[in-house]
C-alpha cells in the first residue's frame, strides 16, 4: 500500500454525473471513487456539476478534484479547461489531449500519420445525403460488414454493427440522434482486447469475450455472462506486443495519468487500435481496476496513485 498522507491533499472533489449521456455510469463510477477515498481518510466530498456550478468549487475550498465524468463534458477538454481557468489541479489528462481522444475521428487520423495500426474508416457528416450512392460508396470501401459509431461519445452510446444496406442506412440515422459526425469502420472479427494504463506504465492486457457477437453498452455494464481473461492467457511475447502498442498510441495522443486502450485482431490475428479512452469507468464491471488487481493494485490504492497526479512533484 502506498505511504501517502492523505492530510496533504485537502479538500477533494469528486466530480461525477455530469449531462452526458454516460452519466448514470458516472454515477456509479463516482459513488465507487468516493467511497474509497474516504475509507483512505481522504477528506472528499461528492460534486455534480448538472447541479451545481463550476463556480462552487472555489467558493467552498476545495483543493483539487478527482474527475469520474464520462463522455461530453468530463472526457472531451471542457471540464479539463474550465479547471485549468480556475486553477484547480484535477485527474488525469489535460485539455488538447483529452478533446483528441474522445474525437473517434481525429484520434484515428492522427494515429494513421503516425503509422500505427487502425481499422479502415469512413467518414459521413450530418447534411450528407444518406441516399443510395453514398450508402453504396461505403459498402464498396469497407465491406457490408460495419460497425457505425458517433464521433464523440463513449460507453458504446449509440454504437451499431451492421451487415447489410439496409440497416447501415438506419444506423447511419440512428448515429446521427448523438453527434453530428459519424465514424463508419470496417467489422474486425478476431480477439479483443483492452490495456490500461497507469502512471505512463502499461497494466496487464484483458482478453474480453462477450458472450453475444458485439461487446456493446449492454455486454459491458449489464450482462453478467461477458468473460474478462486477466491475465490473458496468451504467450508474454503477444502481451508485451499489446502493451508497447498501446503505449505508443497513448502517448502518441498526449494522454497523462491514466487511461485505457482497446484494440482487436482481425481474422488474420494483426492487431488493429480501435479507440482511446481518457476517463475509464470506475465501476464493478470496470477494467482499469481488473488489471490493476493483477499487477498487485487493489482498489483504494489506485485511486490514491490517480489522485496523487494533482500533486505537483
Amino acid at each position: 500500500m502506498l505511504n501517502v498522507d492523505v492530510n496533504a491533499f485537502g479538500k477533494v472533489a469528486v466530480l461525477l454525473g455530469g449531462h452526458s449521456a454516460e452519466r448514470d455510469i458516472s454515477l456509479k463510477s463516482g459513488a465507487a471513487v468516493l467511497e474509497s477515498l474516504r475509507r483512505s481518510g481522504v477528506n472528499a466530498h461528492p460534486f455534480d456539476p448538472a447541479e451545481q456550478s463550476l463556480l462552487q468549487l472555489q467558493q467552498q475550498d476545495f483543493q483539487r478534484a478527482f474527475l469520474i465524468l464520462h463522455g461530453r463534458g468530463g472526457e472531451d477538454g471542457t471540464i479539463q479547461g474550465a479547471l485549468t481557468w480556475l486553477g484547480l489541479p484535477y485527474t488525469g489528462s489535460q485539455v488538447l489531449s483529452s478533446a483528441i481522444a474522445m474525437d473517434k475521428v481525429k484520434c484515428k487520423q492522427i494515429w494513421q500519420s503516425a503509422n500505427l495500426p487502425t481499422a479502415p474508416f469512413r467518414v459521413v457528416n450530418r447534411g450528407q445525403s444518406l441516399d443510395k450512392q453514398l450508402i453504396a460508396a461505403i459498402v464498396h470501401e469497407l465491406g457490408q460488414d460495419v460497425v457505425v459509431k458517433p464521433a464523440a461519445e463513449g460507453s458504446s452510446v449509440g454504437i451499431f454493427k451492421v451487415n447489410t444496406m439496409t440497416d447501415l442506412h438506419d444506423a447511419l440515422v440512428s448515429a446521427f440522434q448523438h453527434d453530428d459526425v459519424v465514424l463508419i469502420e470496417r467489422t474486425l472479427k478476431g480477439k479483443e482486447f483492452t490495456v490500461a494504463i497507469l502512471d505512463q506504465q502499461p497494466l496487464p492486457p484483458i482478453c474480453v469475450e462477450p458472450m453475444n457477437e458485439f461487446y456493446d453498452y449492454h455486454a459491458k455494464y449489464e450482462s453478467n455472462s461477458t468473460r474478462y481473461l486477466c491475465p490473458t492467457g496468451l504467450p508474454d511475447t503477444f502481451n508485451k506486443q499489446l502493451e508497447s502498442l498501446s503505449k505508443k498510441a497513448y502517448d502518441t495522443i498526449g494522454l497523462q495519468g491514466w487511461g485505457r486502450v482497446d484494440l482487436m485482431q482481425d481474422e488474420q490475428q494483426n492487431m488493429y487500435l480501435l479507440e482511446v479512452n481518457s476517463l475509464p469507468g470506475m465501476t464493478e464491471k470496470s477494467l482499469v481496476p481488473m488489471a490493476a488487481k493483477e499487477f498487485g493494485i487493489d482498489f483504494d490504492e489506485l485511486v490514491l496513485r490517480i489522485l496523487l497526479q494533482t500533486v505537483a512533484d
